[in-house]
């Protein structure tokens, strides 16, 4: 027999643990599942944007909001959902091992690293193709790394590495790396760091480990490039495959389209976070995104209840 939630939260990052947090001050029936709790934030080094705090790291962040929502009586579910679907009664969610009942759900799926899509990149995963610098940077002190991207993630990722890194060369195909102004001066303060615009990297190379990288211009005379590692900063695609299963409507980049309110085109279907449709995307704005989730989650179930 299937336990029945007011609402049930899929996603543990910022966003879905505040949503929680109202929840479970609203006194819903609270269910979160996540098979990673934190969301992408806990790969940020230093959040200086997040209100009330000058400076804290993501980790530091996500835990504060978690464990915040779990002063309240919220469940927690550290699986990856599988199956989502609507039934009479409001929805079934299932993970690979059991399976719950929502009357709402609330999704804050967030997104996953986008891949170059280029040779080698799937063969050299962890053998010096990397994703997040925090994770992962402590390898290579001392080394030559790159990392391709040009956006505020990328420039930061490019400043944490140069903690460990003797050289980190950001490859970006733009004209000019388009960071926050407060972080492109920190790049363009930083010896370390050197910025090879309107290149691409074609293909990735090695032996066990990453060795070069192949460039379609040269560099130095040369399209073959030396380095120990390369991380990829190119943004993010949302994980939306949940939404799909419900008929929840998606925008061109596969973002679930919701209203202010957090509203879906599906009744009693929630979303917030990166997932979403908004264009600026912070943690703050996810959060907001999550507490008028639950609130208007709360409102539709007072709603249910009047009928």
């Amino acid at each position: 027999m299937e336990k029945t939630y007011d609402v049930i939260i899929i996603g543990g990052g910022v966003s879905g643990f505040a949503a929680a947090m109202y929840a479970g001050r609203f006194e819903l029936k609270t269910l979160v599942i996540g098979d990673t709790l934190g969301g992408v934030i806990i790969t940020t080094n230093e959040v200086a944007n997040y209100p009330g705090f000058k400076m804290v790291t993501g980790i530091e962040l996500a835990d504060k909001i978690r464990e915040h929502a779990l002063e309240y009586k919220v469940d927690v579910d550290t699986a990856f959902t599988t199956k989502c679907e609507k039934t009479k009664e409001g929805f079934k969610v299932s993970t690979s091992e059991k399976s719950y009942l929502g009357k709402t759900v609330i999704l804050a799926t967030g997104t996953k690293w986008r891949k170059l899509k280029v040779p080698g990149e799937e063969d050299f995963a962890n053998k010096g193709v990397h994703y997040c610098a925090l994770c992962d940077g402590a390898f290579y002190k001392d080394k030559v790394v790159a990392l391709v991207g040009g956006s505020d993630s990328a420039a930061k990722d490019a400043l944490v590495l140069t903690q460990y890194a003797k050289k980190v060369f950001i490859i970006y195909r733009g004209k000019q790396i388009h960071p926050e102004p407060i972080n492109l001066r920190r790049v363009e303060q930083n010896k370390k760091i050197e910025v090879i615009n309107e290149t691409n990297v074609k293909e990735i190379k090695g032996e066990k480990f990453v060795n070069k990288l192949i460039l379609d211009k040269p560099y130095k005379g040369s399209e073959e490039f030396a380095v120990d590692a390369v991380f990829i900063a190119i943004g993010h695609e949302p994980l939306n495959e949940l939404a799909k299963q419900l008929g929840v409507k998606l925008n061109g980049k596969g973002e679930i389209i919701i209203d202010r309110h957090g509203f879906t085109n599906v009744e009693g279907v929630y979303a917030a976070g990166d997932i979403v449709n908004t264009e600026f995307k912070q943690a703050i704005t996810g959060v907001a995104e999550g507490v008028t989730a639950s609130f208007n989650a709360y409102n539709h179930l007072q709603k249910q209840k009047e009928k």
